[in-house]
């Protein structure tokens, strides 16, 4: 393999791992020596058949005959159409070199501008990533596909186009599936490449044979199987635009076993046209723009909130901090809408949300949807009479759950854009009852707040931990990547954000178990386009146990992330060490089912992978870990800061429950 011989990074492979290869390539060589006996062959058919064809043109003269003969010489027995060049080769040229289907999977990924893929490679799909390296596609090895999953969607949605995650046939590509969902929801671009038994294997039981192109149809936007070497260029051009234009989301393309080794000239190979990186925006008729700018005129309670559709949109976060300030309108966002316009805006609402939610009149919903996470848009916790001016690219988006009084399809941002220009001349009044009640409402409520975070006794409350961390995220470029249950909840109003995209969480799905993966793809990207930009991933200690081994692939990365454990000993809450000495009998029986270990070690966790280590108990001991943290992170690589809090800390009461069991349809 050319991308093996010629790559001095691949010279320090074990004997063992290359004696593998080379049983595999003899392996390969036989095989495609025994398809090309077989190939001779149906030749030699296929000139019998043509002489017959001709016999039958010259003694019945019949034109369409020959029209057939000419389509059985240029058919092999399995029926594909015979390679095409891609153009005449000059008289006396040499043939072009060949490439096997590793290669094409590279070339044509690398075509797109694909730089990140992330994976757990294995038969048959070693030499895809292999020959990724080789094209200049950085590659990322983790410890479980789930993760490598989240990890490419991640750095989809950070680049604004789409990263790859790659795995091996059957259970590798099925381990994806809570990854891909996720990005489905979320709309995050993503390509899985997986791999697969050899077609000639289908159905006679072949190693780790499972029907994974039906298996993953419902979990992705496009799925395929090319079944050629020349038709792999278009099923991946497919699968990258796929995933970008329109609503984004997740794409898969199954490449069988066979078809990796298999070899081709180069000239055989199809050109593809690339996928413009520039996504298609449109805008609203007029007309519909102006029905929603006099709706907004007429509103005494108006609210705008934006989710993360405001930052996927090019412009959007530009173009809204432009309405927002020129309309003078409050706002809240959703997690993914954080930072949109920033946290600290003085129209910001967030503080006031249950208020301004339950009482505003119209709504403008920027790139956000009337699901869970705004309790379906219904009572009690939205005014029965509520009127909604939705923008979102996606038709079927409107009136979900409630009615849109005014659908506005196009960008965000661009909308917004059209929307204030209908608007010029119009601003809402800065001293109205309306800012007087959500400022009065925010203030009660960061009071509320603030008493918790001055709280210093030990064991500390969510809180005043979160206080010291606060403080680091309001003094620093941060991307955070906050996960667990009320330590996420806790960590979306305490840690602000004043930029687009620095924040990522469980998100719509509420998925457990992004965390590390999300931060793979977050240290990466500050490595290569925001070297003056942290990474922070604040877990809870029940979240960082779905993919807390991903700590080995940022240490051996030496990716520029620091981990904080908020450690109360449980999911929502654990039993305190005394307690736990008190568990009697079988523990399966005994033990709370939300425990864990009390004051586990996983500052330990992260010294033997390599990295560095925190156990900490106060306020200052947090910001201390912190700022040694961060100071050692280039040359002592990632760290993990355990931080332990009171068992039975909670979040402040809230007025309603964070979900919405009961609803009016």
């Amino acid at each position: 393999m050319w991308y093996l011989a010629n790559s001095e990074q691949f010279l320090p492979l074990s004997l063992a791992y290359l004696q593998r290869l080379l049983c595999l390539r003899i392996e390969t060589i036989m095989l495609s020596t025994m398809r090309a006996v077989r190939a001779a062959s149906s030749i030699q058919k296929c000139i019998r058949l043509s002489s017959t064809a001709s016999t039958l043109i010259r003694t019945r003269g019949a034109v369409h005959l020959q029209a057939k003969a000419v389509q059985i010489t240029q058919r092999r027995d399995h029926g594909v159409i015979a390679r095409q060049k891609r153009k005449p080769r000059p008289p006396g040229s040499e043939a072009m070199s060949e490439v096997d289907g590793a290669s094409i999977v590279a070339s044509s990924l690398k075509a797109h501008g694909v730089e990140y893929i992330f994976g757990v490679v294995g038969i048959p799909i070693i030499e895809i990533g292999m020959a990724a390296q080789a094209h200049g596609i950085k590659y990322v090895g983790c410890r479980n596909e789930q993760a490598a999953a989240y990890a490419a969607q991640a750095m989809g949605y950070l680049t604004g186009k789409p990263a790859v995650c790659l795995c091996v046939s059957g259970p590798g590509v099925l381990h994806t599936v809570g990854g891909l969902a996720n990005a489905k929801v979320n709309n995050w671009p993503m390509i899985l490449i997986g791999g697969a038994s050899d077609a000639d294997q289908d159905g006679r039981g072949a190693f780790q044979e499972y029907p994974t192109l039906d298996s993953i149809r419902p979990h992705v936007k496009y799925a395929s199987r090319p079944a050629t070497l020349e038709a792999i260029p278009s099923h991946i051009e497919k699968a990258y635009r796929t995933a970008l234009y329109g609503k984004a989301g997740p794409t898969y393309v199954e490449i069988p076993g066979q078809l990796v080794t298999e070899t081709i000239e180069e000239e055989y190979v199809p050109l593809v046209s690339t996928v413009p990186s520039a996504r298609p925006v449109s805008v609203p008729p007029a007309t519909i723009v102006t029905q929603a700018a006099e709706l907004l005129k007429s509103a005494k309670k108006p609210l705008v909130i934006f989710g993360k559709g405001a930052a996927w949109s090019e412009r959007g976060p530009t173009l809204l901090s432009q309405f927002i300030t020129a309309t003078g309108l409050p706002f809240l966002a959703t997690p993914g809408g954080k930072g949109v316009v920033p946290d600290d805006h003085p129209l910001s609402v967030a503080s006031a949300r249950s208020t301004a939610l339950k009482e505003a009149d119209v709504i403008l919903l920027a790139g956000a949807r009337l699901n869970w996470m705004l309790h379906f848009g219904l009572p009690p916790r939205f005014s029965e009479d509520i009127k909604i001016i939705q923008i979102d690219i996606n038709p079927e988006e409107f009136h979900q759950n409630s009615t849109s009084e005014v659908a506005l399809l196009g960008d965000v941002g661009e909308t917004a854009h059209v929307l204030r220009n209908a608007l010029s001349g119009w601003k809402f009044p800065p001293n109205s009852p309306w800012l007087t009640t959500l400022t009065e409402k925010a203030n009660k409520n960061r009071a509320t707040v603030e008493k918790m975070v001055a709280d210093h006794s030990l064991p500390l409350n969510y809180y005043a931990a979160y206080g010291a961390i606060r403080d680091f995220v309001t003094q620093n470029d941060v991307l955070v990547i906050n996960e667990g249950a009320n330590t996420m909840d806790i960590g979306r109003t305490m840690m602000p954000s004043v930029l687009p995209r620095r924040r990522l969480d469980a998100g719509t799905f509420g998925t457990m178990g992004v965390g590390v993966g999300y931060a793979l793809a977050a240290g990466l990207f500050v490595r290569d386009f925001a070297k003056k930009t942290k990474v922070l991933c604040v877990e809870g200690d029940s979240a960082i146990g779905f993919s807390a081994m991903e700590l080995e692939t940022a240490i051996r990365y030496k990716l520029p992330v620091v981990f904080v454990v908020i450690n109360n000993g449980g999911i929502y809450r654990g039993l305190t060490p005394e307690d736990w000495k008190d568990v009697e009998g079988d523990p399966c029986l005994n033990l709370p089912v939300l425990s864990l270990t009390p004051e586990a070690r996983y500052d330990k966790m992260c010294e033997a992978f390599g990295g560095r280590g925190y156990f900490v108990r106060s306020v200052d001991e947090i910001r201390a870990a912190l700022t040694d943290a961060y100071s050692n992170l280039a040359t002592g690589g990632p760290a993990l800061i355990n931080v332990i809090i009171a068992n039975d800390s909670e979040r402040k009461q809230q007025e309603h429950d964070w979900l919405t069991r009961k609803s009016k349809l």
